[in-house]
């Protein structure tokens, strides 16, 4: 710099410029002013200005000073620089003092050895935040001399200044490579392995805000977070949350009621002739696939304003077809027959395009791999079996397994094959380790749901309980979920609504129920179907469609209850339905 050798670390020549009046080169902008004052007067402290004690609020707790600082920080932000200045200018409380001011300038104007004076004269506490500051700043003046080829400097830069701040060695090693090479490392226009990129100095002004402390450089989008925090907190806490965060405003605070949840039954779909044990919903929320006693499966097809209508009806099995199951892409279905064979069946078309079996054992579940290019089962002879698309058989073994395989499952990444292998347990069978970890129930488990996020499986008792398990590392119960009634018959439930905030169940009293995921609390019981409610399944892109299959035959549509709010407790508690039910029988 001129005033000071450059072999003296930073922490050094700052004392010394604070104790030498001329000690700035001549482009400071200290240059021509008096500088008798003392560091301490030059410290960053908290403003004087208007506003510093004074509150603001109906609890008194928003201090006037940081309210008008963040607002003004926003209208910068945001670009409205003469909003900004006015603000600045006529609420009399600055965004930054003075010597904040400058030390940012210096840094936008690439003036390095002033700022690191300037960095110390802040008047920060964490000696580790000033070194990481400084080594920030120094390494960039490092890459700028490094640009216009300056070795000799860029040298001294790195021997004198960086290296005797003792941090960030493996750091310090890298930028001495460069100088081997200075063309690979700081390359514009190319990246990869040996290329290092020339940080720009907005990059560093954003970096450094992360060093230094928030009431020093006030985080650029602190109101925006401030507010989404505020949404956030609203959405969490509300019980009947279902909507998306689009819909969030900041007129007014948030609050939803149980009309956001499914519970009006829109349409009845009867083309089934018996009962109806399994439904799903396709994974663009485009088609319904339902699986009945009848020996049927039927794909329905979703239209644009939520009507529901036949698509095809997939005829073929000599048994009773005890699921349904959409590939990952939603071009094709599986159906698995009670004790017979496998059919993949395309969507479009509605043909079966091949089947799978076993010569001495049959499916009673089944699944995709991931990819869409294999298929898993679970047999009678109690062995797991996967097949190519093709039907040649890559896989087969029986383990310890102590029953049929009544569910199976993979996880989206592969890893994990997830089946019922003993009456009380589930197994997580890791693929790529081969080890196996253990879900041990306290009773029957009779079925089993995977969350979206493979982080959480949904277990169904036979003692009418559901389960809600974390299953990543060892596997812990995380809520459970009780009112339902299971006592002959498989029921099955599914996770729904805002990001999977609810859980749906089939009951044998005819009813569907719903709780609220995180707290176990039951929030709605749905009446509607004559006969046991066997299966769920709540739409993934339509957070207020739920569909439900009974033995009654039918499958119920259940959407919004459009009643306004208001008038909510003028209506007959337990309606099945308060607006026009459309049926459908295939015709």
């Amino acid at each position: 710099m001129g005033v000071v050798e450059d072999t003296e670390p930073p922490l050094k020549r700052a004392k010394r410029l604070a104790d030498e009046p001329n000690g700035f080169s001549g482009n400071s902008s200290f240059r021509g002013s008096s500088v008798n004052n003392s560091l301490g007067d030059l410290m960053a402290r908290p403003l004087t200005s208007q506003g510093d004690d004074e509150t603001i609020g109906s609890k008194g707790v928003i201090k006037k000073s940081e309210f008008v600082r963040i607002i003004t920080r926003a209208l910068y932000s945001l670009g409205y620089d003469k909003a900004g200045a006015m603000l600045e200018e006529e609420s009399g409380i600055p965004l930054h003092n003075s010597i904040i001011k400058m030390f940012l300038q210096q840094v936008k104007d690439g003036k390095w050895d002033e700022s690191v004076v300037t960095l110390h004269r802040i008047g920060l506490h964490d000696e580790k935040a000033v070194k990481a500051a400084s080594f920030l700043l120094l390494e960039q003046k490092f890459w700028e001399l490094l640009k216009i080829e300056n070795i000799a400097d860029a040298l001294g830069t790195l021997r004198n200044e960086i290296v005797p701040l003792r941090i960030n060695t493996k750091r310090v090693h890298e930028l001495a490579s460069s100088l081997i090479s200075p063309s690979r490392f700081i390359s514009h226009t190319t990246s990869g392995p040996g290329k290092e990129s020339w940080n720009s100095r907005a990059k560093v002004l954003e970096e450094l805000q992360n060093l230094l402390p928030a009431s020093v450089m006030i985080p650029e989008k602190r109101l925006e977070y401030l507010v989404e925090n505020s949404l956030h907190i609203q959405r969490d806490s509300c019980v009947f949350h279902n909507t998306l965060d689009s819909d969030l405003s900041l007129y007014s605070d948030h609050l939803c009621g149980k009309h956001q949840i499914p519970s009006q039954t829109l349409q009845i779909l009867e083309s089934h002739t018996d009962e109806v044990w399994f439904l799903q919903f396709s994974r663009n929320g485009k088609y319904l696939a339902s699986s009945s006693k009848d020996q049927t499966a039927i794909i329905w097809e979703i239209k644009a304003d939520g009507h529901i209508s036949l698509k095809h009806t997939l005829v073929g099995h000599q048994k009773p077809v005890i699921s349904i199951l959409w590939s990952p892409d939603d071009r094709q279905v599986l159906t698995c027959g009670a004790e017979e064979v496998i059919r993949r069946w395309d969507v479009d078309s509605g043909d079966c395009v091949h089947m799978y079996e076993k010569g001495g054992t049959s499916p009673i579940s089944c699944g995709w791999y991931p990819d869409g290019q294999g298929i898993i089962a679970g047999m009678t002879d109690r062995s797991i079996c996967m097949w190519d698309l093709d039907g040649r058989e890559m896989e087969c073994w029986k383990g310890q397994r102590t029953q049929k395989v009544s569910d199976i499952a993979m996880t989206d990444d592969g890893k994990w094959l997830v089946s019922v292998c003993k009456d009380s347990v589930i197994s997580l069978f890791d693929r790529e380790a081969t080890v196996e970890r253990l879900i041990e129930e306290e009773d029957m488990i009779t079925s089993f749901t995977l969350s979206n996020d493979n982080k959480y499986i949904l277990v169904n008792l036979l003692n009418q309980e559901i389960r809600l398990w974390n299953i990543e590392g060892d596997p812990k119960i995380v809520s459970r979920y009780k009112g339902h009634k299971r006592s002959r018959f498989i029921i099955r439930s599914c996770f729904g609504g805002y990001k999977q905030a609810f859980i749906a169940s089939g009951s044998e009293d005819s009813q569907v129920y719903i709780w609220h995921r995180s707290t176990g609390k039951l929030i709605v019981e749905l009446p509607g179907h004559a006969g046991a409610v066997n299966c769920v399944s709540w739409s993934p892109t339509n957070l207020h469609m739920l569909a439900s299959a009974s033995d009654d035959g039918t499958i119920r549509i259940w959407g919004l209850d459009r009643i306004n709010p208001q008038n909510q407790k003028k209506q007959v508690q337990g309606s099945s339905s308060n607006g026009v039910i459309h049926r459908c029988n295939g015709n």
